[in-house]
């Protein structure tokens, strides 16, 4: 079954049809669940189900792959076309999806010089290699070959971006040498110059947008006369930040009408709409991106609810019901009652007897490297989570200035193991003073990496320390630095003693008779990282506005289950709480 497009619309073998889709990332969602997602997306009245793919996961190390597992994209596609639906796939290389460094490898920050989503040649070559890997899986999947990919984009929103048309044109060479031979799109914002800089001659033009269809699409026509109308990305939610408002909707406000109208008017000129999200899941572990804005660094939290149908845990939103109804006018759909809330358990207060001091453990959780300079992590083979530089100071100096410069992303400042200062990118906060004794002290500067620059010129973000560390202006030199990832902590040795050191680990066990979705709640902690059964469920900030984790049945078991929680600061009490129900803020 072919896809391909006429005067006014797209043609599925030559008959006419409408795309009636919704984006569900197979990387946000645990893979017990993705039929059960795909179902409702069915039930709902869609055909399509769209995903980009994250190249950071598939190549986690330059020229090694992984596609099984959690990553196992074929399996995805192939349990979309089981339940009824057609696919349409984003390969990037780029995606944004506030998805950490936009879905490309950290591991390309290692080139000092690297520049990315352009004809730079180290860059080229590490996208032939992953599609390579990747294309040639997808190839016997599309519709051209029986399979379900009626459609693969090209890029992701490159006139937002740049204006390499030789860098687009090789992308779209490699697809069509790998196999690729299905329907092949560009999606971008309908602006003069996104749509001049981010399209190809003879490649299908479609738009992105929250709101204001009519507009968006007389834009497009002015860009292209003929062809199917589609919006890619309609923007059925929006995303948050740390420290900002929980947002309902693109606009800031608290009511989805707007949205709603928005969805009617697309379906009234006859456009095809994917719907961004349907389902938007978790950032689980260090996956959240961040924003370069005009006020700073903005990094994303660890839900990726998005406000959208199916809300982070798979139940169905108030836009579920209201979004269908508006399809119902068009389309037949379903006749079929909304899907009911899954099972939520509320297993109850547990208490964490056991701590690991962070500045203790060094050892058995890194291995010390020398260096001249405090380098980004990225120098030392390091992708996330976080790095501790380390400097003997010799004294006496009354009233010194420490100065970190372009620290990335919030330093913690400890003399002698005792907290000094914290700098923070978000605040340009990167000085602070100190006397140092006669017998000199022991700096160390602990830096988390909150996830990378994912939209916008800012991409190439390295994290750590990115510009140098000094002392009354004169350059440090001469490091000890422990790379952090925290991929693998089986190695630290806890004490059964609370209270403990911070930063620091703390361990308790709690009982699970019949696993169920929950949610981990954790009042009076301050801000960290939380994992269950070795699963990192992500980060939390009592900053907000996300004040619980979304917990998956599948990373609990019968029995006895293991919370670990990771503190920078303090906390009131050494408990945490599972909730059956989420709040966001």
């Amino acid at each position: 079954m072919t896809l391909t497009t006429s005067k006014d619309r797209f043609l599925l073998d030559g008959n006419p049809y409408r795309i009636l889709s919704g984006a569900i990332h197979y990387f946000r969602v645990r893979p017990e669940y993705w039929r059960d997602r795909l179902e409702k997306m069915r039930l709902f009245g869609l055909n399509t189900v769209e995903t980009y793919v994250a190249w950071n996961l598939h190549e986690p190390k330059p020229g090694v792959f992984h596609f099984d597992g959690a990553f196992d994209l074929v399996k995805f596609i192939q349990i979309a076309d089981e339940v009824g639906l057609k696919v349409i796939v984003r390969p990037g290389p780029y995606i944004c999806s506030e998805w950490d460094f936009g879905g490309l490898p950290s591991w390309l920050l290692k080139d000092p010089k690297m520049q990315v989503r352009c004809s730079y040649p180290p860059y080229l070559d590490a996208v032939d290699r992953f599609f390579d890997a990747l294309l040639p899986q997808l190839a016997p999947l599309q519709s051209t070959q029986g399979g379900p990919i009626i459609a693969m984009q090209v890029e992701n929103e490159y006139g937002s971006y740049g204006g390499d048309k030789e860098y687009l044109q090789h992308l779209v060479d490699g697809m069509h040498t790998r196999g690729i031979d299905c329907l092949l799109f560009t999606s971008d914002g309908p602006r003069d110059g996104t749509l001049q800089d981010g399209t190809l001659p003879g490649i299908l033009k479609t738009i992105n947008f929250a709101f204001d269809a009519k507009e968006g699409f007389a834009k497009l026509r002015e860009y292209q006369p003929e062809g199917p109308l589609m919006v890619t990305e309609f923007w059925s939610g929006w995303f948050d930040h740390w420290g900002e408002q929980h947002h309902i909707s693109a606009d800031g406000s608290d009511s989805i009408e707007r949205s709603v109208q928005t969805l009617d008017d697309i379906l009234a000129a006859g456009a095809s709409v994917n719907f961004y999200m349907f389902h938007g899941g978790t950032n689980f572990g260090f996956m959240n991106g961040a924003n370069l804005e005009l006020t700073g660094y903005r990094a994303d939290v660890t839900s990726y609810d998005y406000a959208c149908p199916l809300d982070e845990a798979g139940d169905p939103s108030p836009r579920f019901a209201a979004y269908r109804e508006v399809l119902g006018k068009y389309v037949d759909i379903p006749n079929l009652p909304i899907p009911v809330p899954a099972t939520k358990k509320a297993y109850g207060t547990v208490s964490l007897t056991e701590s690991a001091g962070l500045l203790d453990s060094l050892d058995e959780l890194s291995t010390k490297r020398e260096s001249v300079t405090p380098d980004p992590m990225e120098y030392f083979d390091q992708d996330y989570g976080f790095i501790l530089y380390r400097k003997r100071i010799s004294g006496p100096r009354p009233e010194s200035m420490l100065y970190a410069h372009e620290v990335r992303d919030r330093a913690q400042v400890f003399v002698d193991g005792a907290p000094l200062a914290v700098f923070e990118r978000e605040t340009g906060d990167e000085i602070t003073t100190l006397a140092i004794p006669p017998e000199g002290i022991t700096l160390d500067l602990l830096v988390e990496n909150m996830g990378r620059v994912n939209f916008g010129p800012g991409l190439l973000d390295r994290k750590g320390i990115a510009g140098g560390f000094m002392l009354d202006w004169q350059l440090q030199f001469g490091w000890e630095v422990y790379p952090l990832p925290l991929d693998d902590l089986r190695r630290l040795r806890f004490r059964a003693a609370i209270p403990g050191k911070f930063p620091g680990f703390f361990r308790g066990t709690f009982t699970v008779d019949s696993p169920a979705d929950t949610f981990l709640s954790l009042p009076g902690w301050t801000k960290g990282v939380a994992w269950v059964n070795g699963f990192n469920l992500g980060r939390y900030w009592n900053r907000g506005p996300q004040k619980t984790l979304y917990v998956p049945a599948p990373v609990l078991k019968n029995g006895d289950n293991q919370i670990l929680i990771f503190e920078l600061h303090a906390t009131e009490k050494f408990e945490v709480e599972f909730l059956d129900h989420p709040d966001l803020g």
